[in-house]
């Protein structure tokens, strides 16, 4: 799902590059030194390297073959605990180890988008993993995917690298999984997922992050798409869209699947962010302090 940068006034230097299998673009005010960028490449790579269940030779894969003891790196912890209260607010609907029913459905790591013998996914709390810090402990092989959330982490650590650079105004912008610093508004067009061409609202966008999840973005087969339900093993069908601002990507990244089985209010009891949320019926439903305008 992407959203579309509507009114926006590129930075005077541009970036692009391919990586995780997503389309970057970084836009700060002056370029980017040699050295930032090959820090910035070696952190996406080391996060990959960790978590794409993609990749024969990550840690994920590892465990998805053989049970054992295996040490993530000391900060997935932010991202464990954040999937730890996501997975207790939806009631186990959003949980890291949905990567199984993924692969069984066809989003696997050849992409053959052909559904097998689709089985079910383990609870959190039926001793199949034990997490300890960053020491994670399995007894049997499992499928870990943190793709609810994943991208916009990696996206925040790289926005904090650039501050970390001294650079405190710049946009990333990870296939519509955006981060903005400065003190710039941007108006963002948040797209149709019936019509790509074109937009249903726009929000405003200003030291926060946006992110944006739909159902027609990744679909295949008999109507099967990559938003499943762990609970019942199939593809949920009430929503169709959501966009999510809050002040890390990581929060909005989590809480557009978090809205596909959770309303917005009952979320909001958690974590403060707007929200723009469209039903498979055509309705459209928004947080009270929604900053922008809808046009259905």
């Amino acid at each position: 799902m992407h959203s579309i940068l509507s009114n926006h006034k590129p930075k005077p230097s541009l970036w692009e590059f391919e990586a995780i299998g997503t389309h970057w673009r970084i836009e700060t005010p002056v370029s980017l030194a040699r050295e930032i960028r090959a820090d910035i490449n070696e952190r996406i790579g080391s996060f990959d390297k960790t978590y794409s269940r993609f990749r024969e030779d990550s840690m994920v894969t590892k465990m998805s073959k053989t049970a054992g003891e295996y040490e993530f790196p000391a900060d997935s912890i932010e991202i464990i605990n954040f999937y730890r209260r996501l997975y207790d607010v939806t009631d186990g609907a959003v949980t890291p180890l949905i990567g199984g029913v993924l692969a069984e459905s066809g989003y696997d790591k050849e992409y053959s988008l052909t559904a097998g013998s689709i089985g079910t996914t383990p609870q959190w709390d039926d001793s199949v993993m034990k997490w300890e810090q960053h020491h994670v402990t399995t007894t049997q092989p499992i499928v870990f995917d943190i793709g609810a959330a994943g991208k916009g982490y990696i996206v925040d650590c790289i926005g904090e690298l650039l501050e970390q650079r001294g650079i405190s105004e710049y946009v990333i912008d990870a296939s519509g999984d955006i981060r903005r610093r400065g003190s710039e508004i941007e108006r963002i067009g948040l797209e149709n997922p019936y019509d790509t061409t074109s937009v249903i609202g726009l929000m405003n966008l200003q030291n926060a992050s946006l992110c944006a999840s739909a159902i027609n973005r990744r679909k295949w087969g008999n109507d099967m798409h990559h938003i499943i339900d762990p609970r019942t093993s199939a593809p949920t069908r009430d929503v169709v869209a959501s966009w999510v601002v809050a002040e890390s990507t990581m929060l909005a990244d989590g809480l557009t699947t978090a809205l596909f089985f959770v309303d917005g209010p009952t979320l909001q009891k958690t974590w403060d962010f707007q929200y723009v949320r469209l039903m498979a019926d055509g309705k459209l439903s928004h947080s009270h302090e929604f900053v922008g305008e809808l046009f259905i």
